[in-house]
């Protein structure tokens, strides 16, 4: 997760009415871009939209050892940017009033006791983070599991079997185990799964053609760049096509910067849910903290904020983000090379598109 990313309430949104100010001139998006490769990946493709103009931009190459350029239209693996998804589908079933945020969660599991729907939403849980359990790179049984079938069940008894890192809504603590449970909840709520449920309720309406929730399929549709993760020794191995079930209902999802530009402008724009739902969506679970209801935020130095949220999917990297006034939006996403945090790059990177005033007409 992004290291600024928090939340405030709606009242908040007044900060941002100024307008946006010159800090950054148009070319430097491109620029930026080649300076986030150059320090942290094989390549990125990037879509700034700006009072009604588009850039679309890429650096780097789609495929490591060749010149073949990263595709603007490019599939990725969007990882925890499927948490907002989710949530969305979850808060939709309370303006249904089939499901309410002060549900215990003891109702779907008994022996998870004191959490709410609330709590899982916006990580205050307390529950231990299932990432924690699972191998990663370099251990040998990170490599062995790439086309692991894993569920959710199995996936959530891994977590619980750790003792809670905090009482519930005492603190803020990120846990792909929350939305793990979450996804659960809305199957059990529904009778179908969140899948159909995204697919039916985001997906068609807003026909994202080009995003969806590929279970345990390990391939991404074409066209896309190859992601890759570090071998023990550290060179990178390509990691494209993995069983993506381990991250399941926390971060399954494969879509574009055009699909997730879509889908936060629907949201934002209010076209999912009502009003009173976005703003519970945007007010953090602890004073001064930094998520809300699966909807996270960025403060830019020249005093523009946005929301949206970013995913980590193992060999993609995503970010979208939106000011409330969908007047400036940014989606990006990167094939990292883990030679430095790419937090580290990539926050300054979004800084200058959001502050930058215009973006150019024409991209590659």
């Amino acid at each position: 997760m992004n290291k600024r990313i928090g939340l405030v309430g709606l009242a908040a949104i007044a900060l941002i009415a100024a307008p946006l100010r010159a800090e950054a001139a148009p070319d430097e998006l491109q620029h930026g871009l080649d300076e986030v490769v150059r320090t942290a990946g094989v390549g990125a493709q990037v879509e700034v939209h700006d009072r009604g103009q588009v850039w679309r931009g890429r650096s780097g190459v789609a495929e490591v050892g060749t010149k073949r350029k990263v595709p603007l239209d490019g599939y990725f693996r969007i990882g925890s940017v499927t948490k907002t998804f989710l949530a969305t589908v979850a808060l939709q079933l309370v303006a249904e009033k089939r499901l309410r945020l002060d549900d215990p969660v003891s109702k779907w599991f008994p022996g998870i006791e004191g959490v709410t729907v609330r709590q899982l939403m916006n990580h205050t849980s307390g529950l231990y983070d299932v990432l924690h359990t699972l191998p990663r790179p370099p251990e040998p049984e990170f490599y062995a599991n790439r086309y692991r079938t894993w569920t959710a069940d199995e996936l959530i008894q891994r977590a619980l079997v750790n003792p809670p890192t905090d009482k519930p809504g005492v603190a803020y603590k990120y846990s792909n185990t929350n939305y793990l449970l979450l996804g659960e909840i809305v199957e059990q709520v529904t009778g179908k799964s969140y899948d159909r449920q995204i697919e039916r309720r985001i997906i068609r309406p807003l026909d994202l053609e080009h995003t969806s929730l590929p279970g345990t399929s390990p391939r991404i549709p074409e066209p896309h760049a190859h992601g890759y993760v570090p071998n023990p020794d550290k060179t990178l191995l390509d990691y494209t096509t993995m069983n993506p079930s381990v991250f399941g209902a926390a971060g399954e999802m494969i879509s574009t910067t055009h699909d997730l530009d879509r889908f936060m402008t629907a949201l934002l724009g209010g076209r999912l849910l009502p009003p009173y739902l976005l703003k519970q969506m945007k007010t953090p679970g602890t004073e001064g903290g930094h998520y809300g209801l699966g909807l996270a935020w960025i403060d830019t130095p020249c005093g523009i904020r946005a929301y949206g949220n970013d995913g980590d999917a193992l060999a993609y990297q995503a970010w979208s983000f939106s000011t409330p006034d969908l007047r400036r939006r940014v989606s990006l996403v990167l094939t990292p090379n883990f030679a430095s945090d790419s937090d580290d790059v990539v926050d300054p990177y979004l800084d200058k598109a959001f502050c930058a005033n215009g973006v150019p007409k024409n991209g590659y």
